[in-house]
């Protein structure tokens, strides 16, 4: 009987293993073995996720960007009492700052107007940035204000101060730019106070480098303030490399929050062309120099 009923018992349990294997997963089944993403989970060489959301989403960039405007207001009062007060760096300044105008120039793109829609069509397409799709953006006239840009340049120029934009969009977006300026409620009296690259000013070099237009400014206006959000929007920078931008900006750097006011973009500007050179680089090439930049305190 003993015998005849281990039988038993062992039939019941190999038809149990069998029903198992069967009709589900045994329990002490192996995990499967772990394997690398494919390669078109990973992100892509240029991926510009983390640097939009922020830009576009997070309070404290707007906090920022209320702080550098409203200690700039704090200081216009001294700026425009001091006849001598210049924010043009030495090379800019032609001649003497007696006698003239007030003004102010300011960068448009990331400075006093938000762009980030136009590289979150790039990060949904999937594409790098491309001159035609900025030239689409810019055509739209939807770029809003920055936040306390407005307020800022609103309530210089009730003092008397003109403000002039000095801007890297080609001469043929001028027209644009100045509308979509105007419709966001930017002091915008004349047309001329818009210089993008290729304006006719006569002698200027007519390039991505804003010394020249500059120099045009100063001939007629005492310049308080400098805003942008590249090294490029206050001085030429001769070597742009991060030593060489740091050598430009070094004898400046006690006007940094007095006279020149500099915005935060992590989306793009010549930071980027700084790590790894001409523009000419692949996507993996620019992230290959990014990620060997990187400091890791080791």
């Amino acid at each position: 009987m003993r015998n005849a009923a281990l039988a038993t018992a062992l039939s019941f349990a190999l038809v149990g293993c069998v029903s198992t294997r069967i009709h589900g997963t045994p329990p002490s089944a192996a995990p499967a073995p772990t394997t690398r993403p494919a390669a078109q989970d990973a992100p892509p060489a240029d991926d510009m996720l983390n640097a939009t959301v922020w830009y576009q989403t997070a309070l404290e960039r707007d906090l920022v960007y209320r702080t550098v405007y409203r200690a700039a207001a704090q200081r216009l009062p001294a700026a425009l009492a001091d006849k001598t007060w210049d924010a043009l760096p030495k090379e800019d300044r032609t001649g003497s700052v007696k006698g003239l105008k007030p003004a102010i120039i300011v960068d448009v793109d990331e400075t006093v107007l938000d762009n980030a829609p136009s590289t979150v069509r790039q990060i949904r397409d999937g594409a790098d940035f491309d001159n035609k799709e900025w030239g689409v953006w810019v055509s739209e006239r939807k770029a809003k204000p920055l936040a306390g840009a407005l307020e800022f340049l609103g309530d210089a120029a009730k003092q008397g101060v003109t403000v002039f934009y000095v801007t890297n969009r080609d001469v043929e977006q001028t027209a644009d730019t100045v509308a979509n300026l105007r419709s966001a409620g930017f002091p915008v009296a004349s047309d001329e106070q818009v210089l993008a690259r290729g304006t006719a000013l006569g002698g200027c070099a007519q390039n991505k480098e804003k010394s020249c237009r500059r120099q045009w400014v100063g001939r007629t206006h005492r310049v308080l303030m400098q805003f942008g959000d590249q090294v490029g929007d206050f001085v030429r920078i001769a070597e742009n490399t991060p030593d060489g931008r740091r050598k430009v900006m070094a004898p400046y750097m006690d006007w940094v929050g007095e006279r020149w006011f500099a915005l935060p973009n992590p989306l793009y500007g010549s930071w980027e062309s700084a790590l790894y050179g001409k523009d000419d680089k692949t996507p993996a090439q620019r992230r290959t120099a990014k990620e060997a930049a990187l400091d890791d305190a080791k």
